[in-house]
């Protein structure tokens, strides 16, 4: 049985294979799954917001239960603003969890009902990272197999290097 909404947040900077493969089991698992495109100008993105969840909800198109939606606000904010019950995370190796832990950790402290799920990608997508697809793409690498058909398309359209 399916139950509540859950908010999968990331900069999707380029979303990849790895990315449509969480939201595709956290689809199976929850009722509706709000895919949260952020702003994360921390991060310095390759992408403005707007194509970044241009291409999330072209990739996303068909999964049903799916919305997309960006935000430029803290992750707890959006997640008392969309009324979720839980955020999702991926989690590839050891590395990501003492991560996302301490990002869980402190947005529990921030909002008590702040409660996080953490998923593991199939194992094809394990090594996958929006940063290498970038790098593989910045020096002219091939990423077809990597991403979804609208990211090399949209990418070729926007003349983005």
């Amino acid at each position: 049985m399916k139950g509540g909404t859950a908010l999968y947040p990331g900069t999707f900077d380029p979303i990849t294979n790895g990315h449509v493969d969480l939201v595709r089991r956290a689809a199976r698992i929850f009722e509706r799954v709000i895919v949260a495109v952020a702003k994360g100008a921390h991060k310095n993105p390759f992408l403005t917001l707007e194509q970044r969840t241009a291409l999330a909800r072209e990739s996303l198109e068909g999964i049903d239960g799916v919305e997309v939606v960006s935000f430029e606000c803290l992750l707890v904010d959006e997640f008392r603003k969309r009324k979720v019950n839980v955020v999702i995370r991926g989690l590839r190796a050891v590395s990501d969890f003492e991560y996302e832990l301490m990002i869980a950790l402190m947005n529990r402290k921030l909002d008590p009902n702040f409660e996080t799920v953490f998923l593991m990608p199939s194992e094809q997508y394990i090594y996958l990272h929006s940063s290498l697809v970038k790098e593989i793409y910045q020096l002219g690498g091939e990423i077809n197999c990597l991403v979804p058909p609208a990211v090399p398309k949209r990418l070729k359209e926007w003349n983005v290097r």
